[in-house]
């Protein structure tokens, strides 16, 4: 998009719940993040963003094991789920605030196939155990949305909304 950027990670805790909740969870999650960031750099305009998985009333974080991400692709294996993402712009005292949920089927995943995948994809930092810029040929079916909200971070709709918020991003670079 052709934006200078910085990454400043937010010390917030983020809230959990259950996936019926995932859009609101999602929304409240990239507020704080961005308001944190905001408070350090009031003059900037800030992003915060967060993103969830969640398969019916399931929310899917980032494993903490290889043998939960195992557990979590193969709750993932032949169904399809929804991811995510919400993003919160703050400059001053304007924000905004928008989420696009995704949704994308898994392949019919065999123990096997599930190992293979964990060796040739790093998953633990990874809602929902996977990456779909990773290797997603291998456990993905059917995508439909967008596929940068899978990764974690809706950029068409970003750009969309960057583009009305008509905030100005002359900073020097190296500056948040």
């Amino acid at each position: 998009m052709g934006v200078r950027f910085r990454v400043v990670t937010a010390d917030v805790t983020e809230e959990h719940g259950t996936g019926r909740a995932a859009r609101a969870i999602c929304k409240r999650n990239a507020l704080a993040k961005a308001a944190a960031v905001a408070q350090k750099f009031p003059k900037q305009t800030v992003l915060g963003a967060d993103t969830l998985v969640h398969l019916e009333d399931e929310l899917l974080g980032k494993p903490a094991s290889l043998a939960e991400a195992r557990r979590m692709l193969g709750r993932l294996s032949g169904r399809t789920h929804h991811v995510t993402t919400a993003c919160a712009l703050i400059c001053g005292g304007r924000q905004k605030v928008f989420s696009v949920t995704t949704r994308v089927t898994f392949r019919e995943l065999s123990l096997s196939q599930i190992n293979a995948y964990l060796r040739a994809v790093p998953v633990l930092d990874k809602a929902g155990a996977y990456a779909v810029q990773l290797k997603g040929e291998w456990i993905v079916e059917a995508l439909h949305g967008s596929f940068t909200n899978v990764v974690g971070l809706p950029v068409e709709r970003l750009g969309r909304e960057l583009a009305k918020w008509s905030a100005r991003f002359d900073t020097p670079a190296g500056r948040p």
